[in-house]
């Protein structure tokens, strides 16, 4: 799905298919600096975004000319989050104010029961509707994120599918033979080795050459991995 875009807006103002923040106050620099910078944050995410601001329970804060908003370590861009406010000046300041983040998206549960090492195609994905907020970390909301890849555990039938639950098929297996590159700016040489880990296509792997020195690359292919100098 798109993502989502939106600036502070009058009480009962849509963004469209952006976010929606909830009755800013517009005389209030602060509410409006931690609505914009909520909404940059949001930007990325699949689906529908609103915003709510609370007031604090302490009030306005000190007037302020360039509030300047932050998530503390760990904080997490929707659901319930805290916003830090930092003003400076000759009397810096630092407040905390509270936010809900609601994201609206498509996300996908699996049709029917996966057992471990099955493969996961378009049959077996079923959308749903939902906020992110609500979810799993690492929900899938993107068919694409789960066509081609096999079941890392069992998953139920109605589950929501998670990125952590799949993993995408080896193109490389331990003790095939590939096909070495070294590529370079103005040179490339290929030689043979033996793989030492199966991987998927992009995946990292260790290959023993025929000299015996072990290297590690990134699988091209199904039978090339390349070293990149």
């Amino acid at each position: 799905m798109a993502g989502a875009h939106v600036a502070a807006q009058p009480a009962g103002a849509r963004a469209g298919n952006g976010a929606t923040p909830a009755t800013p106050f517009p005389d209030d620099p602060v509410r409006s600096a931690v609505e914009q910078f909520l909404a940059r944050q949001s930007a990325g995410l699949p689906g529908k975004v609103s915003i709510q601001v609370v007031p604090p329970s302490g009030g306005r804060a000190p007037e302020c000319e360039a509030p300047d908003p932050f998530l503390p370590p760990g904080g997490s861009p929707w659901g319930r989050v805290t916003v830090g406010v930092r003003c400076g000046g000759e009397r810096p300041w630092i407040r905390y104010v509270q936010a809900r983040v609601g994201v609206l998206t498509d996300y996908y549960v699996a049709a029917r029961a996966i057992a471990p090492g099955e493969p996961i195609g378009s049959a077996d994905l079923q959308a749903r509707q939902g906020d992110l907020a609500m979810l799993p970390r690492a929900v899938v909301t993107d068919p694409a994120q789960a066509n081609g890849a096999v079941a890392a555990t069992r998953i139920a039938a109605g589950s929501p599918l998670r990125a952590d639950l799949l993993k995408r098929p080896a193109a490389v297996r331990n003790g095939q033979t590939v096909s070495v590159t070294i590529e370079g700016e103005a040179f490339q040489i290929s030689s043979e080795g033996k793989v030492m880990n199966d991987a998927p296509t992009g995946g990292s792997v260790q290959v023993r050459l025929k000299n015996g020195q072990v290297v590690t690359g990134l699988v091209r292919s199904g039978d090339t991995v390349v070293l990149q100098q």
